[in-house]
């Protein structure tokens, strides 16, 4: 069989960026990236998508049994950055500084994403 060839986009999402999801079952809520999963196109938000996982017992990894609660992978699409100069949600457009670095930017106030 022949490889699928996958289309893989850049995610300009990084690793603590404030987003707000803005499609699916969260929608409206905000947090932070806790990681971004390239490959998959799909980030980690604190506090949104959570999904139940059923862990079994290991006594010698000090592992409790139960249902445990975690965060789920969502697709990158449905998150939008949160700026933090003008607090609202926007695209992330890019800018050329002086001294040849490249900066994320703000594409309401112009203002610097990225610390």
């Amino acid at each position: 069989m022949a490889a699928v060839a996958t289309t893989r986009t850049r995610i300009n999402l990084k690793k603590n960026d404030v987003v707000q999801v803005i499609a699916g079952r969260d929608a409206g809520k905000q947090g932070k990236i806790l990681k971004v999963i390239p490959e998959k196109n799909r980030v980690v938000v604190q506090g949104v998508a959570f999904v139940k996982k059923h862990t079994k017992p290991n006594p010698q990894r000090n592992i409790k049994g139960g249902i445990a609660e975690r965060e789920g992978a969502i697709h990158a699409s449905n998150v939008m950055v949160v700026c933090g100069e003008c607090g609202k949600r926007t695209r992330i457009g890019h800018k050329l500084l002086a001294d040849g670095s490249k900066v994320r930017t703000c594409r309401h106030c112009e203002g610097a994403l990225d610390k």
